[in-house]
């Protein structure tokens, strides 16, 4: 959904599994995975004990429950469905009740400011709790005009004051099987991401 440019510099292995996870929770919410992607994700381990690792271990399980043709049905009723989806995942639907609201206008002037672009073609407006996952991942690689220290502000502005929710929200949803571990792990990830950046999680 974002527009990145070439990556501007080398990052050590805890960055880089910053970027990969976000980067990973973003491809979940926008689209379905694919034949290729379950695979990839039956594979994953994580480190036994640990909230990540917990939530990997549980993606993975749920990767291996799960076909493309099921994944497809179950994110169609989750974020699509007739008329709308059981879910919601838009920063302006969670901090007002509407769409379309202030969030969305104060997260497009910051994406103005850090020279991030939604890309061609996407309908989505850019609080899109997938986009805000993308735009994470490519603010902490430095793939954007920003650099990665952007990242933890636009973390604290734009994405914890309400994904941590969305991502209970689509943990206990009624339409979610695999997509109930996808949000085990944004919930990980949020915890991790607020610890990091001092704010209770």
């Amino acid at each position: 959904m974002t527009t990145p440019v070439s990556p501007t510099a080398a990052l050590d292995l805890l960055e880089l599994e910053r970027a990969r996870l976000f980067a990973l929770l973003g491809r979940l919410l926008v689209a379905p995975p694919d034949g290729a992607l379950l695979a990839n994700l039956r594979a994953l381990r994580g480190e036994a004990g640990s909230v990540l690792g917990d939530a990997y271990g549980q993606l993975a399980e749920a990767a291996r429950q799960t076909d493309p043709a099921q994944a497809e049905r179950e994110y169609h009723a989750l974020f699509i469905g007739v008329g709308r989806g059981e879910l919601l995942p838009f920063a302006s639907y969670y901090l007002t009740g509407f769409l379309h609201e202030r969030p969305l206008a104060e997260l497009r002037a910051t994406l103005v400011q850090l020279g991030v672009e939604r890309a061609p073609g996407v309908a989505e407006p850019e609080d899109h709790l997938g986009f805000l996952c993308e735009t994470m991942a490519g603010l902490i690689a430095g793939v954007f005009p920003a650099g990665p220290e952007e990242a933890a502000g636009f973390f604290t502005r734009h994405v914890q004051p309400w994904a941590t929710r969305c991502f209970a929200d689509l943990q206990a949803a009624e339409a979610a099987q695999f997509y109930r571990a996808v949000g085990a792990l944004g919930r990980a990830a949020m915890e991790i991401e607020a610890t990091a950046a001092g704010l209770p999680a």
